[in-house]
């Protein structure tokens, strides 16, 4: 059965930080492009920050860059979101994805609210 939980989600003030973790069970973990995407009230889910599956490229949104750096631990299979500097802005749900394009395999997690807010 194919899973993927993300947790570290919660309240938290302006400029802090926050560690967001997705463990993944039941699929090949390390063939799989791994994404953290977004949804804010009244908004579209939007891509945040993605990472390959060979190499560990990655790539992140404007809004985001030089803030947030995401990663992973194939041998833990869970791919984590440092977020710091964080805003008002930044709030929403968070969720994490995995990508295997070649077979068009994909699965997403439950999300993770994040609020930024004093």
């Amino acid at each position: 059965q194919v899973q993927l939980v993300e947790s570290g989600g919660g309240l938290v003030q302006p400029g802090g930080s926050l560690r967001l973790s997705c463990s993944a069970s039941g699929f090949f973990f390390s063939r799989y492009a791994m994404s953290w995407h977004r949804q804010a009230p009244g908004k579209e889910r939007e891509l945040v920050a993605i990472i390959t599956s060979v190499g560990g490229s990655t790539n992140y949104a404007d809004s985001v860059k030089g803030r947030f750096t995401i990663s992973r631990d194939n041998g833990k299979k869970t791919v984590y979101l440092q977020m710091n500097s964080l805003k008002p802005e930044d709030s929403a749900v968070y969720y994490c994805k995995a990508d295997y394009t070649e077979l068009g395999y994909m699965y997403w997690g439950q999300g993770t609210q994040v609020t930024v807010s004093s």
